[in-house]
């Protein structure tokens, strides 16, 4: 019994093996998101070190890098898009809230490079794995902040660009940032659900429906202060 559980425990890591960066090329261009072989080589090098730290960290639910890629960095490819029609400044300040395992945070710099970024995370564990990822593969205007957001945002003036994928309630990420949001800057919402009625001081500025995963339907949202436009 021992023995051919051993056995299947090695069957199922040998299922699991790391995707070349050809395999990624070719997986986002059937998708329409043609990479370069430094952008493949970059998301190779990720999902690589993602899914090694994932086995005694348990950072993401899918364990198999063909089901990371397929269910999480896909977000990223989309975003990179979406991002790319949206009015900000050449080099927007980026903050990226309860940034976690660098999803959407990593995969979206090798695609989109625009301004300075940074991965806003309070989890020990978590900013250690962000800090070894920019460690191996730097990325230009990205760093990792080892705080709460509340530190980090009382400690700096404005974003051109909030990012937020579950890190607490919308409603509470828009009190968060009410008063850090840049002239004609956003806050942009990775959801499962279509954009809500804006809160009282803010309007919906875009919003984008986009398949991925396993048939999924997600959300881009985009709001902006009142303010901006006064």
């Amino acid at each position: 019994m021992r023995s051919g559980k051993k056995d299947a425990a090695r069957s199922s890591s040998a299922g699991k093996r790391d995707l070349g960066a050809e395999e990624i090329r070719s997986w986002c261009a059937e998708r329409g998101f043609p990479l370069s072989r430094t952008e493949a080589d970059g998301l190779a090098l990720y999902l690589s070190l993602l899914c090694k730290w994932n086995r005694v960290m348990n950072l993401v639910g899918p364990s198999d890098p063909a089901a990371v890629l397929r269910d999480l960095v896909a977000d990223s490819l989309h975003l990179a898009d979406f991002l790319r029609e949206l009015s900000l400044p050449e080099a927007p300040e980026t903050w990226d809230l309860g940034a976690g395992a660098g999803l959407p945070g990593i995969p979206l710099r090798l695609l989109w490079r625009r301004g300075s970024y940074t991965l806003i995370e309070a989890r020990d564990r978590r900013s250690a794995f962000l800090q070894t990822v920019l460690a191996v593969c730097p990325l230009p205007g990205v760093r990792v902040y080892r705080g709460r957001a509340e530190a980090f945002l009382a400690g700096h003036f404005s974003a051109d660009l909030v990012l937020s994928r579950a890190f607490m309630p919308w409603e509470q990420v828009l009190a968060l940032v009410s008063g850090h949001i840049a002239p004609r800057g956003c806050c942009l919402f990775l959801a499962l659900t279509p954009a809500p009625p804006p809160p009282e001081g803010w309007s919906l500025l875009a919003q984008r429906a986009y398949a991925a995963g396993a048939n999924d339907r997600r959300h881009f949202w985009v709001f902006t202060p009142d303010t901006v436009f006064e």
